[in-house]
């Protein structure tokens, strides 16, 4: 893709969700900033796809919560832009202006942040989400846009129709013009030919700014949500403008990919375990597509024997600055400055920076969120009433411990 096409593009990741269906994982934080695969936060994906496509023009919108995500893109990701060559990461809070509140929905996210457009006057924006795990060229898309004439492409995936009723849910020609698109409905429409599959969107957007301007003023004066999915893009179907489906394609995939929205606890949960399959669904190791990410300077993970107790590790991830000291490690995910002392037993867990696991515990199925120490000898995952008496414990059994919860 020409550089001047891309110099003409800025992207605006909306990063301000409030994360509610992920408590107690976003008590503190807001849900793009939440640990993801033990050293990356959800935030990491969308800003290495971003990065990777060549989109160094970038505001992210942010609001809940925010201070631990402000910290982490200071310290991660601005070495990567030089303002010099005009590349920039700003961070966007509610500005909180006499006339506006908080942000009402997406589409209010960037109305009220319009004079961002005015000042850089691109000629197209990027709209993205900053709570999905994938990898996507945004590039590709927007030259589908582009060479298509389009006001607004909107990224898509097949998922099974029995899920579809979370996601924007469109109907389609053979042109890939979008002919009906519907907010999260209750019985999704199929796509033909495929009775138990429907056309999603991603939340991922390409606008030709001027009709982003104009359809975000004349949705402002509105009763609406001020939402895409809700009302933003069914009007520009039902106008005479041209919406274009953009089916997902992983870099370096002839057709599909993975993507996971990051929407609750169990999903999370799921996502990560991906990562810890003998073949993983999501590939991390990708040298042509890399997924960037903060590494403070910690040495290497230690695995070692305890006198009595030989360490045993099978399927797992390990981030630097973990230690396993004599234990049994099977399918998890651990994370910077874990400790797991002799005789521990772990399986099928994640466990977030700084957590320890006290000799002789047992650990199943469960998030133990960062600063938890778990006492020598207890048992997490295996009682269900007695986990539900103490923790919060998903719809699928997945015990969730909160930050620095004191267990006794």
């Amino acid at each position: 893709m020409p550089d001047d096409l891309l110099g003409k593009t800025i992207a605006m990741v909306l990063a301000g969700g409030q994360g509610e269906r992920l408590h107690p994982l976003t008590k503190d934080r807001a849900k793009p900033a939440v640990p993801f695969g033990g050293s990356y936060r959800i935030i990491d994906f969308t800003l290495s796809n971003c990065l990777n496509s060549s989109l160094t023009q970038i505001y992210l919108l942010t609001q809940y919560r925010s201070v631990s995500l402000h910290r982490h893109v200071l310290v991660a990701w601005s070495s990567y832009f030089n303002p010099a060559l005009g590349q920039f990461i700003n961070l966007v809070p509610p500005q909180q202006r006499p006339t506006a509140a908080w942000y009402r929905g997406t589409a209010d996210a960037i109305y009220q942040n319009i004079y961002l457009l005015e000042q850089e006057r691109p000629e197209y924006v990027v709209v993205l989400s900053g709570d999905h795990i994938y990898k996507m060229d945004y590039a590709a898309m927007l030259r589908a846009h582009v060479e298509a004439g389009a006001s607004l492409t909107v990224g898509c995936i097949e998922v099974p129709r029995a899920e579809a009723s979370r996601f924007g849910v469109m109907q389609i020609d053979a042109n890939h013009r979008i002919l009906s698109f519907e907010e999260k409905p209750p019985d999704p429409s199929p796509m033909p030919g495929k009775p138990d599959m429907a056309l999603a969107s991603m939340g991922i957007y390409v606008f030709s700014t001027r009709e982003l301007v104009r359809t975000l003023i004349a949705d402002a004066r509105t009763s609406s949500a001020h939402d895409f999915g809700k009302n933003v893009i069914p009007a520009l179907v039902e106008s005479e403008q041209i919406v274009l489906a953009h089916p997902f394609v992983e870099p370096g995939s002839d057709s599909g990919g993975y993507w996971k929205d990051i929407g609750t606890l169990d999903s999370y949960y799921d996502a990560n375990m991906d990562l810890v399959r003998p073949e993983p669904r999501f590939d991390l190791y990708d040298e042509r597509w890399p997924v960037r990410f903060f590494q403070p300077p910690l040495p290497p993970a230690r695995l070692c024997d305890a006198p009595g107790s030989p360490v045993s590790v099978r399927n797992c991830l390990f981030s630097p600055g973990s230690i396993v000291n004599g234990a049994h490690i099977e399918r998890s995910i651990v994370s910077d400055h874990v400790v797991v002392e002799p005789g521990a037993e772990v399986r099928d867990s994640l466990l977030l920076e700084n957590v320890r696991i006290g000799s002789g515990a047992r650990v199943e199925r469960a998030i133990i969120d960062k600063d938890v120490q778990v006492p020598p000898g207890d048992v997490i995952g295996v009682d269900r009433e007695r986990d539900r008496a103490r923790f919060r414990v998903t719809d699928e059994g997945i015990v969730v411990i909160p930050k620095g919860m004191l267990l006794s």
